[in-house]
């Protein structure tokens, strides 16, 4: 029949097929607009959640863009995003900044009416709407202080009480004089994890502090003394700490909140903000109908609130933490301002995550090719990102790993981003954490000044089989991080992953090695095995640039430069048999040597030329 007809006939078949293929909805959404609108351009809508339903109705039937106009879109709960909400790849769902602007997604809430005191702080009520939850203000866009003592550095447990577990006696003239301890928060750091947890007494004569449960997450080698007779703590939140420019204090009981500005900071000319919602974003599918295809582009996120547990966060690893409140041995996580959970080839491109209470953005479970790129990710409380599980989720009283292999999240990627300044307020934090994934690329991302380990991927302490496998940290720029814990590195390695490499990273700066264990440039852990790491470059390094715990042949160590302090071996072993790791052309260089170090100039700029 086709063959049949006119060229003028097939030229209008043609345009009309081409009509229906390049046909698309735009949804324009403004902090002006009006949820009656119809969503155009001159008559966009106003809340987020609005434009998701709207975008509902067509969503993957024909490619939706909703664009956001500048301004700042504020949640009191997170954007939920399901399987209505979801795209194809022929039609796929997109949240973009309209050209030129800057929207952003708050979940937090103005604090106003601000009056001057007579000691020269600032002090106005809570809003109702906070109910004592938030951790954290934001003075001008950026985090203030929480009051403190001591302002700088730490003080030492002078000695553990009798169950290493509940109290210590502090030192004479440690701790002010406090005359009301409601609200106190205990920061007791362990090698390479974090306790933060309610204070219950303070008995001055005797030198004595006692906190509401256990310090230190259920294992046993949390006891107070188990890493330092006398480990470093801090306190938090009571008014005779805020005493500094920047620091602030808040007093739930009274709904009042005080802050002590900088210098330059005037009253009446400064934007407060506290965070109220828990999430931003929430993209959730399900085993049958993953959510698939739904991207954001030049969009800011940030400002969402998390509640300690009544008990205490006692940190076990990289935000995981025991929830002394559950009443059980399971481990919690630490929640994301963004978290996905079987979702496919969703994306975030040249966004902003910032400001949060928890960690930035989590691709939790089973969730395939979803990507991170082009991002600035920075002053974050928890992780910086998240990707796939641990093994505490359970499927009929067994790891998921072991129950439903298939759920593991696999194919997603972070690259071209910039990840820094997380673990502000749980210090045990990474800036890229890679649970039990598979095929996961983490790649030419600059990572710094984080308080622990730069990115770590595996999450089993044996070289027992698991879905992780195949993973690649490539081209990343990770420098300035164990700044307050140890016994992490640049890359730290868990398990076993066959197929898995580590190459041509540059990793620098890790000068500080705080605790009992050692800082390295690399951390390989427990169970490592089948695991190449190839053409890196690392220096600048507290302890040796590589240490190997408890790894298993094979793994392949080829073509590196590693660079060492006098005295410090470029490879340490922790019950690890040398000869299980294979060493094949690397580079030894030493700090002492001007013509090493002149060598080392060159190979660094080569690493960072495209």
């Amino acid at each position: 029949m086709i063959r049949n007809l006119t060229p003028l006939a097939l030229l209008l078949i043609c345009v009309l097929l081409l009509g229906c293929t390049s046909q698309s909805i735009e949804i324009y959404v403004s902090p002006e607009g009006n949820d009656t609108a119809e969503g155009s351009q001159s008559a966009p809508i106003k809340s987020l959640q609005g434009a998701a339903d709207l975008a509902g109705e067509d969503a993957g039937q024909v490619p939706v863009t909703i664009f956001l106009s500048g301004g700042t879109y504020m949640l009191t709960e997170g954007l939920m995003l399901g399987r209505d909400n979801s795209g194809t790849a022929e039609a796929p769902v997109r949240w973009e900044a309209m050209p030129g602007e800057s929207p952003v997604i708050s979940g937090g809430i103005p604090v106003n009416n601000w009056k001057e005191e007579a000691d020269g702080s600032w002090s106005t009520t809570l809003p109702n709407a906070s109910n004592g939850t938030f951790r954290s203000l934001y003075i001008n866009g950026k985090r203030a202080i929480r009051a403190r003592y001591p302002d700088e550095g730490y003080l030492r447990v002078g000695k553990a009480g009798d169950d290493l577990r509940t109290n210590f006696y502090f030192n004479e003239n440690d701790i002010p004089e406090i005359e009301n301890a409601q609200g106190l928060e205990l920061i007791l750091l362990h090698d390479w994890s974090v306790t933060r947890i309610p204070v219950k007494s303070i008995d001055r004569k005797a030198r004595h502090l006692t906190t509401v449960d256990s310090i230190g997450a259920y294992l046993n080698f949390f006891k107070l003394t188990n890493w330092d007779k006398h480990p470093r703590y801090y306190l938090e939140n009571v008014a005779e700490f805020c005493d500094q420019p920047g620091e602030w204090y808040a007093d739930s009981e009274n709904k009042q909140i005080y802050y002590r500005p900088n210098p330059g900071e005037r009253i009446g000319e400064c934007t407060a903000i506290i965070p109220l919602a828990e999430k931003l974003i929430i993209i959730e599918g399900t085993e049958e109908h993953p959510v698939e295809h739904i991207s954001f582009t030049g969009i800011t996120f940030e400002h969402n609130a998390w509640q300690l547990p009544e008990h205490g966060y006692c940190g076990i690893q990289a935000c995981m933490f025991t929830d002394r409140a559950a009443k059980t041995k399971g481990w919690s996580k630490l929640p994301a301002a963004i978290e996905l959970d079987m979702a496919n080839h969703c994306s975030f491109n040249q966004c902003t995550i910032r400001n949060t209470g928890t960690s930035g953005i989590w691709i939790r479970r089973n969730c395939l090719e979803c990507e991170i790129y082009q991002s600035h990710i920075h002053d974050i409380a928890g992780n910086g990102v998240c990707i796939g599980e641990g093994n505490d989720r359970l499927v009929d009283g067994e790891s998921w790993w072991k129950a439903k292999p298939e759920e593991v999240s696999k194919g997603n990627r972070v690259s071209h981003s910039l990840i820094e300044r997380c673990g502000l307020q749980f210090h045990g934090a990474v800036g890229v954490w890679c649970g039990l994934v598979d095929n996961t690329v983490i790649q030419y991302n600059e990572i710094r000044d984080l308080p622990y380990t730069g990115v770590s991927v595996g999450w089993l302490w044996t070289a027992e089989p698991t879905p992780c496998r195949e993973n690649i940290v490539h081209a990343n720029h990770i420098h300035h991080i164990m700044t307050i814990l140890s016994d992490g590195g640049g890359i730290y390695s868990l398990g076993l992953q066959p197929g898995s490499r580590i190459t041509n990273n540059l990793i620098h700066d890790v000068k500080v090695n705080a605790g009992r264990a050692q800082s390295n440039g690399m951390f390989l852990d427990e169970g490592t095995k089948e695991l190449l790491i190839e053409n890196n470059i690392v220096y600048n390094i507290a302890r040796s640039p590589l240490r190997f715990h408890k790894a298993k042949h094979p793994t392949m160590v080829r073509n590196n430069v590693l660079v060492c302090k006098d005295g410090n071996p470029p490879i340490a072993y922790n019950s690890t048999k040398e000869d299980d790791i294979q060493k094949v052309d690397n580079t030894i260089l030493s700090e002492s040597s001007e013509s090493d170090m002149k060598q080392l100039q060159e190979l660094v700029k080569g690493q960072l030329d495209p």
